[in-house]
């Protein structure tokens, strides 16, 4: 009887739960019963009967996991974040064959910008102009300036290739792309991880784009800050926990690094954390992503996932699937 009730329950696990209202997203596919849910204390429906589940946007990784232990059919969890971390400890118990999904290209235009600017405030110190306007401070001199200048990307995805495209226009000298493999793209050669020491003396600005996995957490520690250039710009809009934080302190202080950050190590940046207080750095409170552009890239990537999974057909931005080795699909 329990098998019937288990093979029941997942024929009818076709539930859809979104952290956006249904009848805010036109054109979404008929069939599912879909189901507001953004990280209330209370369920909409009953856990087991979801086949497609929504992960609420930027509620933490407390309540993305919440349901998921209930979820006993569910096939998609999709996040609307490029980053999955908050979501793939959970991977390991979900059923076999669920495929966790990742929000490739809701951000990536956003997070550029974002990149590009924090880049360019920083080199032009526009943080130092604001705080001299109280006091009408002069501070007229010879500043640095993107142009001409080598730029390294630490994780070139689609992020990563985004913010080449903003560097471009401002004449930058080269841009240098790391990601986790190395490959070669019409602009030219994508180095391999491993080759990230090499290249760091040569750079001006690194732009850390990479999630974060075991692979890459705390790689911005003392050996790799300490091959950058001395008054090189390290600009970090990927996950707080790829910068080792009390190493970079410890450039910061002296005086022989700068740094941009839109995420920290702890995040939210606590009020009494000396990063706050640390020469040459600029801090924003890791607002990459939640823009006037997100939503409606958000609505359309949910529109579009949601009828290939209604129609059968394998959805996009596939990053992990339950009981596969990591690396695998």
């Amino acid at each position: 009887m329990a098998s019937d009730t288990s093979a029941t329950t997942a024929q009818q696990a076709t539930d859809v739960w979104l952290p956006v209202p249904p009848a805010e997203i036109d054109g979404l596919p008929e069939g599912p019963a879909y189901h507001f849910w953004d990280g209330a204390e209370e369920f909409p429906a009953d856990p087991a009967r979801c086949g497609f589940y929504v992960v609420p946007y930027m509620k933490g990784p407390v309540v993305a996991a919440r349901p998921l232990p209930d979820m006993t059919h569910v096939r998609v969890v999709q996040t609307l974040t490029a980053g999955i971390d908050h979501v793939a400890p959970a991977v390991p118990g979900l059923p076999e064959g669920t495929v966790l999904c990742n929000a490739r290209g809701v951000h990536d235009a956003s997070t550029a910008e974002l990149a590009l600017a924090l880049t360019l405030a920083s080199l032009r110190r526009i943080p130092e102009f604001v705080r001299a306007q109280p006091s009408g401070d002069w501070l007229q001199g010879i500043y640095p300036a993107l142009a001409d200048r080598t730029v390294l990307i630490v994780g070139y995805g689609a992020i990563g290739a985004a913010i080449e495209d903003r560097l471009l226009p401002f004449e930058v000298a080269e841009v240098l792309r790391v990601a986790r493999t190395a490959r070669t793209t019409a602009r030219g050669p994508v180095h391999a991880l491993a080759e990230v020491a090499e290249l760091l003396p040569r750079a001006d600005v690194v732009i850390l784009c990479t999630p974060l996995t075991d692979e890459t957490r705390g790689l911005a520690g003392t050996g790799f800050l300490g091959r950058m250039r001395d008054w090189a710009l390290l600009v970090n809009i990927a996950r707080g926990g790829v910068v080792d934080t009390k190493a970079l302190l410890v450039e910061l202080e002296s005086g022989r690094l700068r740094a941009a950050l839109d995420v920290t190590d702890p995040e939210p940046l606590p009020p009494e954390h000396p990063l706050w207080r640390a020469p040459g750095v600029l801090i924003s409170p890791h607002v990459g992503g939640p823009t006037s552009a997100f939503l409606p890239r958000a609505k359309r990537m949910l529109r579009a996932q949601l009828t290939r999974w209604v129609a059968g057909e394998p959805v996009e931005h596939v990053v992990a699937t339950a009981g596969r080795e990591q690396g695998e699909g």
